[in-house]
């Protein structure tokens, strides 16, 4: 640690930090730009300016170190006079078009300009025009004639997104950002330009013109697509969602948030959307009340259990949905005597359950892991914001290993790529165990091969200190699921590496935890998926596009006698018989445990759209209609208190001996016969399918028609 004085003030600051990191630890606001706190330093605005004693000129606060005793004046005659010439030049070409520029209110350069600006210009000549582009469905560069060059969105793509997508081109007054020969911008990350874009260079494209900042209101709420558990800022004008930006949170999702989590609200505001019960007459269907709609469910569900026993109903919930409604959806099958209620619409392998699986880690710990063996993933697609923290981590030297069944690109060098059929995975991962072992002289846990590609991710797995492997979505689903956590566990045994499941979804720890699985006697996803059921209550989920079944589950599910969906969205029509208009996680209170085992609850940031409903409400109605005991539920918060194993207020994370991934299979090295089904970035969720400007991006115009796709 050195000591300066910054404008009288004895701050203590570690050696080689550069004058703006003290600025910030001693709470004195210095005017910037191009400086931003996870980007690296560029220097090329000089707004930041600075009077440092035995220096001639006023330096760059962000690119000047700290020296021992370096004495520094933010305030000075000579710094203010430094800090208004940069701002008088900034503004010769700015347009000064605020009363009609999307970033007005919330815009670096107004605030900035109000505090260091002139009252007028010296300058007459003509202002430069610069040639609109067109980068895709979420960024506008509309007005690119305001961007003042801090190149912060150009660093981002390098440094945090991966993909150097925008860049300078020509130079002085000629200089412009672009993409190069008219590509788009495609980024997963690509949103978070148009929050660190200081101007109003880049503006969303989707609320372009929909609202001033100002009459906005802000709520808190979480993401409720995969399971980093984004915190989020939502933005609200006349009860309906009009943008969501990120809520800085280090441990979770810093200050980024996906495009996914960004965009998505569209389809909350959608023509797909679900406002009234609906029931299917005659092959027709019409709106009913409440009261009808509900009244019919839990007559039709009496009929068919006394007909056919309890065993003839079942459940398929979403592990998107929150905590409170899988547990009483468990709760619910359970109190009428069926054992039937599955989250895992689409897995392979349905072995007894061992253990609440997580990611074996933290989600900050990915930031600084040195080494990763990553199985089953489209890591940059599957989990944006995880990759983006293992990429901070190559950054500092991490080398990355992935097991895949072709070879993608993730946006960050690999140390080394074991491509193979991904029916034989189990196979690849045993020759990894097989070069640990012959370095170790001991048995392997099965019959593998220690080929080259296995000898190197062998030999960097046990060396460093921070290692981790991760089983990605296509690792869960897989046909050989428990065989590839064996010999994963094994090799985390051996090489001193945390294992975990990146796990799919914003609930998919929560859904374990409540006991969304079948009991002993239960049938689980893939049996009630072809159709051995009598009736069906599908909360959240649309199973042609949401389970391994596919396009096959309609028909199967078709042969029942009654499905009832609950869906914030019109779905399921082809084969239900009953609609019920539940609340999305904008409309609702809950509750999501995102990878970590991180519990995030949320408050309802709108009122439910028409007769929308909370689905807690509406379980506990169906439940009192049903005669099943212990629904006397006044909250959401009700709901939770019952889960008596949530860790007390003030805490954060579900106790770590709750979490676990071990298992007691003995690997299986016979070739899978089946590929898993794992869903592509903008098919993951009935939300995410229906935003309109999402499915408009390059990443979803390359999906299939399934929604689906073999990682």
């Amino acid at each position: 640690m050195i000591e300066i004085e910054l404008d009288g003030k004895k701050v203590d600051i570690i050696e080689g930090s550069m004058i703006m990191h003290a600025a910030d630890k001693a709470g004195t606001y210095i005017p910037h730009f191009c400086y931003h706190k996870k980007l690296s330093i560029a220097a090329n605005c000089r707004m930041c300016l600075v009077d440092v004693e035995k220096m001639p000129k006023p330096m760059p606060a962000c690119a000047t170190p700290v020296t021992q005793g370096m004495i520094v004046r933010t305030k000075s005659e000579k710094a203010i006079k430094a800090q208004q010439s940069v701002m008088e030049f900034l503004l010769i070409n700015h347009p000064l078009d605020c009363p009609i520029c999307d970033q007005g209110g919330e815009c670096q350069l107004q605030d900035i300009a109000v505090g260091y600006g002139a009252s007028s210009s010296r300058y007459e000549e003509e202002k430069r025009v610069v040639a609109v582009k067109d980068v895709g469905p979420l960024i506008s560069m509309q007005e690119m004639s305001r961007c003042i060059h801090c190149t912060r969105c150009v660093r981002f793509g390098q440094e945090v997104a991966g993909v150097m997508e925008l860049g300078m081109s020509h130079r002085g007054e000629h200089a412009e950002i672009e993409t190069f020969v008219g590509l788009s911008v495609d980024s997963e990350l690509s949103g978070n330009m148009i929050d660190i874009c200081p101007v109003g260079a880049l503006t969303s494209k989707p609320f372009r013109y929909s609202a001033r900042t100002w009459e906005l209101s802000r709520r808190k709420s979480i993401s409720p697509h995969d399971s980093t558990g984004a915190n989020l800022i939502v933005q609200v004008k006349n009860n309906k969602v009009m943008r969501v930006v990120p809520l800085e949170n280090e441990a979770v999702n810093e200050c980024w948030i996906a495009d996914r989590d960004r965009f998505s609200y569209e389809a909350l505001n959608s023509d797909e959307r679900l406002t009234t019960p609906m029931l299917k007459q005659g092959g027709t269907w019409r709106s009913v009340d409440w009261q009808t709609a509900l009244e019919y469910v839990a007559n039709g569900l009496k009929q068919i259990k006394a007909e056919h026993g309890a065993a003839s109903l079942g459940a398929l919930v979403s592990p998107h949905s929150t905590l409170e409604e899988l547990s009483l959806a468990s709760h619910l099958m359970n109190g009428l005597g069926s054992q039937n209620i599955d989250y895992r619409l689409r897995n392979a392998e349905f072995m007894p359950i061992e253990g609440v699986r997580y990611l074996g880690c933290s989600i900050a710990d990915l930031s600084d892991l040195q080494r990763v063996l990553v199985i089953g993933s489209s890591l940059r697609k599957d989990h944006p914001l995880f990759a983006q923290r293992i990429r901070q981590a190559v950054r500092k030297g991490c080398a990355v290993h992935a097991l895949q069944s072709e070879v993608q690109d993730w946006a960050m060098p690999l140390a080394t790529t074991m491509v193979c059929d991904v029916n034989h995975w189990a196979q690849a991962l045993a020759d990894i165990a097989a070069a640990i072992a012959l370095d170790l002289s001991m048995e392997p846990p099965a019959a593998g091969t220690a080929t080259d590609t296995a000898k190197a991710i062998a030999k960097s797995l046990q060396s460093g200190e921070r290692k981790a492997i991760l089983l990605g979505n296509a690792a869960a689903h897989h046909a050989k699921a428990s065989t590839l956590l064996a010999l994963a566990n094994w090799i985390g045994v051996q090489t001193g590496a945390t294992v975990g499941y990146l796990t799919e979804a914003a609930n998919t720890v929560g859904a374990q935890l409540v006991g969304a699985v079948p009991g002993e006697n239960g049938l689980n996803a893939g049996q009630m998926l072809a159709g051995q059921l009598k009736a069906v209550l599908l909360l959240n989920n649309e199973p042609e596009f949401d389970s391994a079944a596919g396009g096959k589950a309609t028909s199967a599910i078709s042969q029942a006698q009654m499905v009832v969906t609950l869906s914030p969205f019109k779905s399921n029509m082809a084969f239900s018989d009953v609609l019920l208009p539940i609340a999305p996680s904008t409309e609702t209170s809950g509750t999501f445990i995102n990878a970590e085992g991180r519990v995030q609850s949320f408050h309802a940031v709108v009122k439910p759209l028409g007769e929308t409903r909370p689905a807690w409400k509406v379980l506990r109605v169906l439940a009192n209609l049903l005669d099943v005991p212990g629904f006397d539920f006044d909250s959401s918060e009700d709901v939770l208190r019952q889960m008596c194993w949530l860790p007390p207020a003030g805490e954060f994370y579900v106790k770590a001996e709750m979490l676990n991934n071990v298992t007691q299979t003995v690997p299986d090295l016979t070739p899978a016969t089946v590929a898993p089904v794992v869903a592509r970035i903008y098919t993951l969720d009935g939300t995410v399918r229906r935003a309109t400007s999402l499915q408009l991006t390059a990443d979803a115009r390359i999906a299939d028609p399934e929604h689906e796709v073999a990682a």
